[in-house]
């Protein structure tokens, strides 16, 4: 999939645990798992959204197109 998702990236950056990640964001930690090596098929707007607010970040951050 041409769709990178860098949340782990990010995660780094802010010297964040995914858990901490997941509860801030209100997922489980398996679906941010999921969200994090790229099998999800789709993202809500909303948890996009709670994604940012946490990490501080912008969407652009978090998503990456790659041919």
């Amino acid at each position: 999939m041409p769709i990178i998702v860098n949340v782990d990236v990010m995660l780094a950056r802010r010297k964040m645990s995914s858990g901490e990640l997941a509860q801030k964001v209100g997922i489980t930690p398996a679906n941010l798992s999921i969200l994090k090596c790229g099998k999800a098929k789709a993202v809500r707007l909303s948890t996009l959204d709670a994604l940012c607010q946490a990490l501080e970040c912008q969407p652009g951050d978090l998503l990456e197109y790659r041919e």
